[in-house]
Order: structure tokens, then C-alpha cells, then sequence
């Protein structure tokens, strides 16, 4: 009797793209804790602020944002975090109920309207 050998099949699709997904993964997060060293240590380094800072003349402060926009990215890029929806958004949801109430009123006196002219 011969040994049984398994062919020799190359890995299939799926799989291949999957590996290629966990390796994007993997890469991804290592740009991502790069960026948060990167981040913290600057907010670190640079702990001035906007008021802190003259131009050389001594008239206006500078209009860069140094510290800020890196603590607030640091901030964006913990997952923890809840984030604050706007203002807006918070009026368009309340605009949607009254209409979406105001709609439903409307069906319930016309299926009432039906019901008692039908005389069902």
C-alpha cells in the first residue's frame, strides 16, 4: 500500500483576503498607537498656550493652534470617549418628532373620518 499524501492546494480566496484584511489590521494599528506617541509627546513638550504666545513685533498673538488641536485629537483617538453630538442635530431630531407626531394625529382623524362616513 502507498502513503496517502493530501494535494497540494494553494489557500483559497477567502482566506488569502482575509489574512490581507488582518495584516491591513495589524499595520493600522501600529500607525495609530505611533500617531498617539507622537501626539501625547508633543502635548507634552509643548505645553504653551494660545495666550502664551506673542509674535516677534509683540502686537497680536500668533493664529496657529499648537496644544490644542494635539490634546483634542488625543482625546478623539481614545475609544472610551463618549463624543457629544451638536447642538444641531439635537434640533433636526426634536423638528422630526413634532412632525413625525403631527403626521400621525393627521392618519388617526382620517382612519376615524373613514371609519364613521363608511359605516363599516
Amino acid at each position: 500500500m502507498g502513503m496517502f499524501r493530501p494535494s497540494r492546494r494553494s489557500t483559497p480566496p477567502l482566506r488569502s483576503r482575509q489574512q490581507d484584511i488582518a495584516r491591513q489590521e495589524a499595520q493600522l494599528r501600529e500607525k495609530l498607537e505611533r500617531l498617539e506617541r507622537i501626539v501625547t509627546h508633543g502635548a507634552e513638550n509643548n505645553p504653551q498656550t494660545l495666550g502664551d504666545q506673542r509674535g516677534a513685533t509683540g502686537k497680536q498673538p500668533e493664529k496657529r493652534l499648537h496644544v490644542s488641536i494635539a490634546l483634542e485629537s488625543a482625546q478623539s483617538l481614545d475609544p472610551g470617549r463618549s463624543v457629544r453630538r451638536p447642538r444641531g442635530l439635537r434640533k433636526h431630531r426634536r423638528e422630526g418628532r413634532i412632525i413625525f407626531l403631527f403626521l400621525l394625529t393627521a392618519l388617526a382623524v382620517a382612519v376615524v373620518w373613514l371609519i364613521s362616513h363608511l359605516h363599516i
